[in-house]
């Protein structure tokens, strides 16, 4: 019972703005957090971290948003890409924020944002534990793709329409 009324308060003053240059530092270590909710050992940890830093630059490309509380980053998404395929680079919630709403809030925003800058679908390599989540948004899976970070693991490589 606690914890709905929590998701009730936190949901009520949400806001979702471009990320800045200067949070580049609490970006990375919110997506490092958030990548260890899914039970991950600190060695694999350790190894995803160069890929998931983020540089000054990519937090005030005006395709990365935050989603926030009072100020507290809660999560983050990125969006890349030049043409009409895009891909969907980041999307990360920290984890006292999960299963809150922000996610479900964060990405319809991106979505909306991709769709407004021209992108007609997104692609992204989902982690395992996470790809239920987009699939709810209208993902489908394209195949796999080989992790960035860890020799051998493959990842759910899925795409998500923005036409309507």
């Amino acid at each position: 019972m606690r914890v709905v009324a929590c998701r009730v308060e936190l949901m009520s003053d949400l806001r979702i703005r471009e990320a800045r240059p200067e949070e580049h530092g609490e970006i990375s270590a919110l997506a490092l957090r958030s990548k260890g909710h899914w039970g991950y050992s600190a060695e694999f940890l350790e190894a995803c971290r160069d890929e998931l830093t983020f540089d000054a630059a990519t937090c005030g490309s005006g395709l990365m948003w935050v989603v926030e509380q009072d100020a507290t980053v809660l999560g983050f998404s990125l969006v890349s890409g030049e043409s009409e395929d895009g891909e969907l680079s980041a999307l990360f919630i920290d984890p006292p924020a999960i299963g809150t709403g922000c996610g479900r809030m964060l990405l319809e925003h991106t979505l909306r944002a991709a769709r407004a800058a021209g992108f007609t679908r997104l692609e992204l390599d989902a982690d395992p534990g996470a790809e239920a989540f987009y699939l709810r948004f209208g993902a489908r899976r394209i195949g796999t793709a080989p992790s960035g970070s860890v020799p051998g693991r493959v990842l759910p490589r899925l795409e998500i329409a923005l036409t309507e």
